[in-house]
């Protein structure tokens, strides 16, 4: 693909290759010459790499390297590269092992002492955060969320009090269903971001206190199609001078069963908290 006839690849090394997430237009020149000229393209799905490639006029040839055959198949890629070949691991779309296929080939190949150089690119987590206008000073990014509703609210928990933001993947058929797992444990007020379609035509980033999110994705039933990022806001620090999370859900618990005047006093006792302090929440989130 180079101009020059200077190598940009090395021999006996692995190359790891964002492609992009939508726009093919964000792919570096750096890509296009490495894909270009290493031995070997390892991709997660080859008819997929296929167009991307012909697209560049790139014949390289591929190999399937995804999920199901990764651990089987590096030992054999592992050879090719220590017998002096180059190999680009690409996945489908933005940079490989975020969420998609390569973990286990790039740490046997650190193992193995094989050299393995990393090209900077697109990745959905990054473009969706420098756009969402949350905190970016600290940031986790939790992959795609679980399927099963007892699973998502599992996860939600885990990270309710965590000051960071925190980022998942999640799919259109379960968009919905996901954010209803989440208003139940953080609560209508927690700000969530949600982009979708990132670089592409219908790209679309919104934010807003998540109750108000879930009533603006029921307005449009577009607005739940295509690819999703969930960008949540921490746990703010002037939360910490008000309820503890837990007490308040506790409350909110205690209260299906009794009046709210026994329930907050239950969970004061609890939590070692005031109990017209929870009464007070309670009138104001719970009647």
């Amino acid at each position: 693909m180079s101009d020059s006839n200077t190598s940009v690849v090395d021999v006996a090394t692995l190359y790891i290759v964002p492609t992009p997430i939508g726009n093919l237009g964000d792919i570096t020149q750096r890509a296009l010459e490495v894909l270009g000229q290493v031995d070997l393209i390892a991709a997660e799905d080859t008819r997929h790499t296929g167009r991307l490639l012909s697209h560049f006029s790139i014949s390289t040839r591929t190999f399937a390297l995804h999920d199901h055959n990764e651990q089987q198949k590096a030992d054999f890629l592992i050879e090719k590269l220590q017998q002096g070949q180059s190999i680009a691991l690409v996945s489908d779309a933005g940079t490989p092992l975020i969420s998609d296929p390569g973990y286990h080939l790039v740490n046997r190949c650190r193992q193995a002492g094989v050299k393995v150089v990393p090209l900077p690119g697109a990745c959905a987590v990054i473009t969706a955060l420098s756009a969402a206008g949350l905190p970016s000073d600290r940031f986790s990014f939790e992959g795609f969320l679980p399927p099963k509703s007892k699973g998502r609210r599992d996860k939600f928990e885990e990270i309710a009090q965590a000051e960071r933001t925190c980022i998942f993947y999640e799919s259109p058929h379960r968009i919905t269903d996901s954010l209803e797992d989440m208003l139940v444990v953080l609560g209508a007020e927690r700000e969530v971001v949600l982009a979708r379609e990132l670089t592409k035509t219908y790209e679309t980033i919104h934010g807003a206190p998540l109750g108000e999110l879930i009533e603006w994705l029921k307005e449009d039933s577009n607005r739940i199609r295509g690819e999703m990022v969930l960008l949540i806001h921490g746990y703010r620090s002037d939360e910490k001078d008000s309820l503890p999370l837990d007490a308040t859900r506790t409350l909110g618990i205690l209260v299906k069963e009794l009046p709210l005047k026994k329930a907050a006093a239950l969970a004061a006792e609890i939590y070692g908290l005031k109990k017209n302090a929870l009464y007070k929440w309670g009138l104001e989130h719970l009647e």
